[in-house]
């Protein structure tokens, strides 16, 4: 049973850290800017690839610290990403986020995870996310293509056009409800 919350956090408001700056912490910031481009992203590790480098000079709200993983380095955060290939490391950001009541996920360890990175579509304001409980990211992926080709690139349009006609609304919270559901009811017509 997925037992999951699904939530779209303002992530350009709250300060992200990603421990590790390899390919799994390229990932996990791609993943992040992708969806956020103005994500608010701190990244620590040793060494810091020529990807995140390059990917932070044309980025001002990416920080860059090389140093090994500290707790102080907690401080501050709202969201804490473990991207290092090192178990015992990974640990200790999981337990400090922990102690500091912060949302943590470490990277392919589902067990130490408060949240994944699922498959999102994006089209204009429309955005959906897609998860497997941790269980098959390749099949999130799957599914991400296929909405991306279904979903009409028009819907933007569509999600604007409604949002002036629900302006214009007058009556109770019921009564709009039942207007904007007539009005969207053909998105459930099966061709």
């Amino acid at each position: 049973m997925n037992e999951l919350y699904p939530v779209f956090l303002k992530v350009a408001q709250l300060n992200t850290l990603i421990v590790g700056a390899g390919n799994v912490g390229l990932e996990k910031l791609s993943f992040l800017l992708k969806s956020s481009p103005n994500a608010q992203v701190t990244i620590v590790a040793k060494e810091i690839s020529a990807e995140i480098k390059k990917i932070a000079d044309q980025n001002e709200a990416i920080a860059l610290v090389e140093d090994s993983y500290k707790e102080k380095y907690l401080n501050g955060r709202h969201i804490v990403i473990g991207a290092t290939d090192d178990k015992d490391v990974n640990k200790q950001i999981h337990l400090g986020a922990k102690a500091r009541n912060l949302l943590v996920n470490i990277a392919d360890t589902p067990a130490l995870c408060d949240f994944y990175l699922g498959g999102i579509v994006t089209k204009g304001n429309v955005k959906i996310a897609i998860s497997t409980n941790g269980k098959s990211p390749t099949t999130a992926k799957r599914l991400r293509q296929l909405l991306e080709e279904i979903i009409p690139e028009d819907i933007n349009e569509m999600v604007e056009n409604i949002h002036l006609y629900r302006d214009t609304l007058k009556g109770d919270f019921e009564y709009k409800v039942e207007a904007l559901n007539k009005l969207t009811k053909e998105l459930l017509v099966k061709n």
